[in-house]
């Protein structure tokens, strides 16, 4: 097989750790850019702010990877890892999906600038795959082809992005908090809007929970009773 013309082709996990002095590491590197990124967001990341925080010269990173968009590609393995569920899942499909919902849900709350990541095309790693093959494993029962398991998966990946984005950045109670939203709710013009927006902030969670028990009755209805 022929070795691809420009190595960035090759996703960094296939490509060999390069030896360089112990005290400036790819992990090191990351677990940086990951803690730089949770204060601060994804702007505040870039290859000389790190090796700042590192103590270390910008061009040493570069012999640890080759690119921002490699550092972003192990930012978000990192993250993806903490999705991974170590212990058995539930024999019950129902309940192996929603543990893995809901540890998805935890962890890009914990890391918000994951949902920024949505749309950068980068590589998966080994951690990510392991992801997706434990999401396939919990819906087994109920997907009985590999075009099935497909539809429900990207079901409920849509659903989870989707209220993490609504979390991160449409947030009820930060709506409520702006002055020229409450200056509307007061003049009387969307009562029903502010009835909801209202609800919305004093029960995020119970729109997660009553949203993924609805989506797993229709998934359950659908298919839960075929051979």
């Amino acid at each position: 097989m022929s070795e691809p013309a420009n190595p960035r082709d090759v996703p960094i996990w296939a490509r060999p750790k390069k030896e360089r002095r112990p005290a400036l590491t790819r992990e090191a590197i990351v677990e940086t850019a990951v803690r730089v990124a949770d204060a601060e967001g994804l702007s505040g990341v870039s290859i000389r702010r790190i090796a700042s925080d590192l103590g270390a010269r910008t061009m040493s990173l570069y012999t640890h990877i080759d690119s921002k968009d490699d550092l972003l590609d192990l930012m978000r393995e990192f993250v993806v890892a903490e999705m991974l569920v170590e212990e058995e899942l539930p024999a019950e499909w129902r309940a192996a999906a929603r543990l893995i919902a809901e540890r998805e849900r935890a962890v890009s709350l914990r890391h918000p600038w994951l949902v920024h990541l949505i749309g950068h095309r980068g590589h998966s790693g080994p951690k990510a795959m392991r992801h997706l093959e434990q999401s396939l494993s919990a819906i087994e029962p109920v997907a009985k082809d590999p075009r099935t398991a497909l539809r429900i998966l990207v079901a409920i990946d849509e659903f989870v992005i989707g209220h993490v984005i609504y979390e991160v950045t449409q947030n009820p109670k930060a709506m409520l908090s702006q002055p020229y939203t409450r200056m509307l709710v007061a003049e009387g013009d969307f009562p029903r809007l502010n009835s909801v927006l209202k609800a919305a902030s004093a029960g995020v969670e119970d729109t997660f929970e009553s949203g993924l028990n609805w989506l797993l009755d229709g998934i359950e209805a659908e298919f839960g009773n075929r051979g």
